[in-house]
């Protein structure tokens, strides 16, 4: 009985600790296992069990992609995300390397997510997987939310969605034909108008 109840403690414990992000590095890239999750199938002869893990890469320093791997042991379904999230690896730009240049809003299915840039000093405030892509992304001063779906497959493609529209001035000033001076000066005048209404 008493030892049910121990087996049964620690199930709990690894239950509790499956959700953290687990960070491991290789070189300069960063890998974190966001989630992990049994799957069964039904067969003729019962259950087949396999694991689907959830991965997310990034060399902290504007790159960041996620993978899906499946498998019938957890290393294999790990070692399969990852390969998969260094395949679909994206470019971020970030201001001052540190922060994002512009707040984003991103959804997928019912997950939606809000990000705003940040003064230096105010760290990562966000969580679960969200804060798993944004450590990865190098990203050390943002403010992060994600309302609806706390489903980590749906927070993790919403935050992608909302990285991808990610643009530094160079990139808006190209766009748009003009100099970089004047997209920085029409955002601090822009903010000087909000403080003065």
């Amino acid at each position: 009985m008493a030892r049910g109840e121990q087996q049964r403690g620690g199930g709990d414990r690894r239950d509790r600790n499956r959700n953290k992000p687990e960070e491991r590095g290789e070189g300069d890239i960063v890998e974190k296992l966001v989630h992990i999750n049994r799957v069964a199938a039904t067969v003729k002869g019962g259950r087949r069990f396999s694991f689907a893990a959830l991965m997310v890469v990034g060399d902290q320093k504007g790159r960041v992609g996620f993978g899906h791997g499946k498998a019938r042991e957890v290393p294999e379904a790990i070692r399969k995300a990852t390969e998969e999230a260094k395949k679909t690896m994206i470019r971020v730009p970030l201001r001052e390397s540190r922060t994002l240049h512009h707040d984003g809003q991103g959804r997928w299915g019912a997950g939606k997510i809000m990000m705003r840039a940040a003064p230096p000093g105010t760290g990562v405030i966000a969580g679960g997987p969200m804060r798993a892509i944004l450590e990865t992304l190098g990203v050390q001063d943002v403010v992060a939310k994600s309302v609806g779906s706390s489903n980590p497959y749906n927070m993790i493609r919403a935050t992608f969605e909302a990285l991808k529209v990610q643009a530094s001035p160079r990139q808006v000033a190209a766009k748009r034909g003009k100099k970089v001076g004047d997209i920085i000066e029409r955002r601090s005048d822009g903010a000087g108008d909000t403080a003065d209404a």
